[in-house]
């Protein structure tokens, strides 16, 4: 491609900052370079219309975990580590709330509700029997009790007749935050690139260059990696790509349930959206397939999710299907962030663990500090 003198000089040439990824964490990051560097240019390069991995694709659930996913985190890590991977969690959502109000994000803190099929008595046991200890766990974090017994709601059929409460898990618009973020960075003279992918990059006498499709070479000064999902094209670490399929419900008349759920180990989700469902999950059924970093829609999980709805979230209401989707996360052995320097002048974070909304703003600001300090 051809770019004119003017689109060289305007958005290409003289980059102080260029950051790849422009999900929750590259604009978080972005933004915190900006209020370190306020004369400095920066520009966020974005290979597709949107964001490509999964910021505009969530389910925009404001959470820090359910009782069966922390259970299984203290499996692979200590009870320090799980208690600061809540605590980093409830941190981000916090910043994320400050950085762009509550209502610019349609934030409601409706709690959450973690459902047991029946069919898996011994999960339910486990979770019950733990929540004292979770609670305890947790109490320097949030300063009282998290989680409580409740009665299953809104008649929900073939889970426990019991639920666990959580009363600090909240939800949000997706698209109302990622535009809040996009408007925020634009307001603070941030360039934001879309279609604009960066195939790789490469390092010469300290000079960094990033190549392109569509303007050659460029040349860089610092260099910050937010690609999450994809971080593999450009990183050796410990962060494969997991996708996750969702679909959404056309409006449902006279619609009760409200709040925020989760489901077999959070492997399922669902959640209101005024007066329809949206249902995520499934990728526990083909792990294999399932990571992928290609976008894409498979029988076998589309089918249970409709499944799950007629027999178990909606068995007396007719519904139909909107839409469907499917985003895509980082994941690893480990739960906490990766947050590194690779090189002089070059620096990533990645592997949210399908927490970004949680985390994705503090990410940001760490990936950024990496640079400032």
């Amino acid at each position: 491609m051809n770019l004119s003198y003017w689109e060289q000089k305007t958005w290409l040439a003289d980059i102080d900052f260029a950051v790849i990824g422009s999900g929750i964490v590259g604009l978080s990051c972005a933004l915190s370079l900006r209020k370190a560097h306020p004369r400095s240019k920066i520009v966020v390069f974005e290979k597709g219309m949107l964001p490509s991995g999964a910021s505009t694709k969530n389910a925009g659930f404001a959470c820090f975990g359910s009782i069966s996913e922390i259970l299984s985190d203290l499996k692979t890590h200590t009870e320090e580590e799980v208690v600061q991977l809540v605590q980093e969690r409830v941190n981000g959502l916090k910043l994320l709330r400050i950085t762009l109000g509550d209502d610019s994000i349609d934030y409601q803190e409706k709690g959450g509700y973690e459902l047991f099929s029946k069919v898996n008595s011994k999960l339910f046991n486990e979770c019950i029997e733990n929540i004292d200890y979770i609670n305890k766990l947790l109490r320097p974090v949030f300063g009282t009790d998290v989680f409580f017994r409740k009665a299953t709601p809104f008649n929900f059929r073939n889970v426990h007749s019991e639920a666990i409460f959580n009363q600090f898990e909240g939800q949000l618009d997706t698209g109302k935050m990622m535009s809040a973020l996009l408007e925020k960075t634009s307001e603070m003279g941030i360039l934001v690139l879309n279609n604009a992918e960066i195939s790789s990059f490469s390092t010469k006498n300290e000079e960094i260059w990033l190549k392109t499709a569509f303007s050659g070479d460029i040349q860089i000064k610092q260099l910050f990696i937010a690609t999450n999902g994809f971080a593999k094209q450009f990183l050796e670490e410990d962060v494969q790509p997991a996708r996750a399929q969702v679909l959404v419900t056309k409006p449902i008349e006279k619609l009760e349930i409200e709040g925020t759920f989760h489901l077999d180990r959070g492997y399922y989700y669902f959640r209101n959206i005024e007066n329809r469902i949206l249902f995520g999950g499934g990728r526990n059924l083909d792990f294999k397939t399932e990571q992928t970093s290609q976008m894409g829609l498979t029988p076998l999980v589309q089918n249970t999710l409709e499944d799950l709805l007629s027999t178990t979230i909606l068995p007396n209401t007719p519904f139909e299907i909107d839409t469907r989707w499917s985003g895509i996360m980082g994941v690893g052995q480990q739960k906490k962030p990766i947050i590194k320097t690779l090189a002089p002048n070059i620096f990533y974070g990645v592997r949210l663990g399908g927490m970004g909304v949680a985390i994705g703003s503090s990410v940001g600001q760490q990936l950024a500090n990496l640079s400032i300090e």
